[in-house]
């Protein structure tokens, strides 16, 4: 089954939701735990390198006995009398329930007396134990028991973090996992160990948390993404319906402005565009159609008429061979109206190539001028030309050629006996211009705009044994433009009709 564009880009919408929170929910979860283990780390680590520092400054200091110092005053220790006290004694001898060297010093500074009651004297979780050089241990907090935590010997168990004086690892006592560190100090090894528990704890509470919120944010976000696509859609709707009431008899019709200025509004506008193209397109088939009709079915007519009179009696030689002549005339009609549908039709598909190479335009125009001095000639019609030698023009020689003859021809056919018709062709600013200027009738203000149109044909400004398609100047706009090129006709009646034609001329 297809789904609508509606449940689509919801279902879309909830999976990018479900998604980002999926993703961010794994890389919150990940940085917590990280970031809770760094600081459980960071804990031990300050907790195992406090007291070896306390260990190290009391070491310093050459006490002389392991219990606690009295109130009474004693004989101060000089620092040789230290040294061979240590010497002498080993990390070892400070067994206790309470380290001298540490109840001592927390009495002095404040900062390690907090250290000491927080980790050792409250009975927090942290295992703490006390190794000296030799590996002996020599003291561990009340709740390790009878336990004791790996010395550095470990360092390469599998999974541990290793560094040049400490080691991290997970390690289990009695059932309970803990973080371990075991820090080499210069005078001890301490070790130091937190329930992994705790933490772990934390991150299943967020884990869960973080599962319980999935349903709901992901039943929010269909409920919003449906009427958020919904919303969006709305407008898209109305344009359908818009758009299943518009046909070939009622493209006057356009689709409702959504009066916003977004991807709709231009698809609006874009739609609208394409309407009313194919308003004016369709205007022009009917149209086309029309005069297409109406100027075959008159040649087919008097075909139609001729033939049927002759068969209906008997003619003589002559009469048949002037029939026959009138029907030749007819059919050469039909062949030049079929023959210039057919290029328009070929031009407006696009299937007419042009054969782009230089052409002597000069010379071309000199031949056309020649051509129709025979057709002037009857007609007692002076052609006058100027000419500029050497210009050359890039387009097709062919139709560049049909072009010229037809609108000069046209001059010449639609002035009157005794008139004149001037050529002239000069090269200026970059570009070729052609003006054919004749003394006829003219052509009327009003109709200058649909001289270019096909089939149009201003009827009282020809002559009446002039005929025509109305084709000829449809087909020379199209080479015009191809060829990169404008046409244009000023005219006045009583006064005749100038066409100006404009081509770039060729860089070569």
């Amino acid at each position: 089954m297809r789904l609508s564009l509606r449940a689509r880009l919801t279902l879309l919408y909830s999976s990018l939701v479900i998604l980002t929170i999926a993703a961010f929910g794994a890389i919150a979860w990940f940085t917590v735990r990280t970031e809770l283990y760094a600081n459980l780390d960071a804990s031990l680590t300050r907790a195992a390198v406090s007291l070896e520092a306390v260990i190290r400054s009391q070491l310093r200091q050459g006490k002389r006995s392991l219990t606690p110092p009295r109130r009474e005053s004693r004989p101060p220790v000089s620092p040789r009398d230290a040294f061979e006290f240590l010497e002498r004694r080993s990390l070892r001898d400070f067994v206790g329930p309470v380290p001298p060297l540490i109840a001592d010093i927390t009495t002095q500074d404040p900062v390690w007396s907090a250290v000491y009651e927080h980790m050792l004297l409250d009975g927090s979780a942290y295992l703490i134990q006390v190794r000296d050089a030799r590996k002996g241990i020599v003291w561990r907090s009340d709740n390790l028991g009878v336990d004791s935590l790996p010395s550095s010997d470990v360092w390469t168990a599998q999974g541990a973090v290793l560094t040049d004086d400490r080691m991290i690892t997970y390690y289990t006592i009695r059932g309970v996992r803990y973080r371990l560190l075991v820090y080499k100090g210069s005078t001890a090894e301490i070790a130091a160990a937190y329930p992994a528990s705790e933490v772990d704890a934390t991150l299943r509470q967020l884990f869960s948390l973080m599962v319980w919120s999935l349903p709901v944010t992901l039943l929010i976000s269909i409920v919003a993404g449906y009427f958020l696509a919904r919303r969006s859609l709305r407008p898209v709707d109305e344009i359908t319906k818009s758009a299943r009431t518009i046909t070939a008899q009622n493209l006057s019709l356009r689709l409702p402005d959504p009066q916003t200025n977004d991807e709709l509004a231009r698809l609006t506008e874009t739609l609208n565009d394409m309407i009313a193209r194919l308003e004016t397109s369709f205007g022009r088939i009917r149209q086309f159609t029309g005069d297409a009709s109406h100027e075959l079915r008159t040649p087919l007519a008097i075909l139609m008429g001729e033939l049927e009179l002759a068969l209906r009696r008997p003619m003589s030689q002559d009469a048949y061979r002037e029939t026959i002549t009138s029907c030749l005339e007819e059919v050469e009609r039909l062949n030049t109206v079929v023959t210039g549908l057919l290029e328009l039709s070929r031009a407006d598909t696009g299937h007419e190539q042009v054969n782009t190479q230089p052409v002597r335009f000069s010379t071309l125009v000199e031949d056309v001028c020649d051509d129709m001095v025979i057709l002037a000639d009857r007609h007692h019609i002076t052609i006058e030309s100027d000419i500029e030698p050497g210009i050359i023009v890039p387009g097709d020689k062919v139709r560049l050629h049909q072009a010229v003859l037809n609108v000069v021809e046209n001059a010449v056919k639609y002035t009157e006996h005794g008139g004149m018709v001037r050529v002239d062709l000069m090269a200026r600013d970059g570009s070729a211009m052609l003006t054919v200027t004749d003394t006829g009738i003219g052509i009327p203000a009003d109709m200058l705009p649909k001289i270019f149109d096909r089939f149009f044909r201003v009827d009282q400004s020809r002559s009446s044994d002039v005929h025509g398609t109305g084709l000829g100047l449809s087909i020379v706009k199209w080479i015009i433009d191809m060829h990169n090129g404008t046409i244009s006709v000023d005219s006045a009646v009583g006064k005749g009709t100038t066409f100006s034609i404009v081509l770039p001329l060729t860089s070569v």
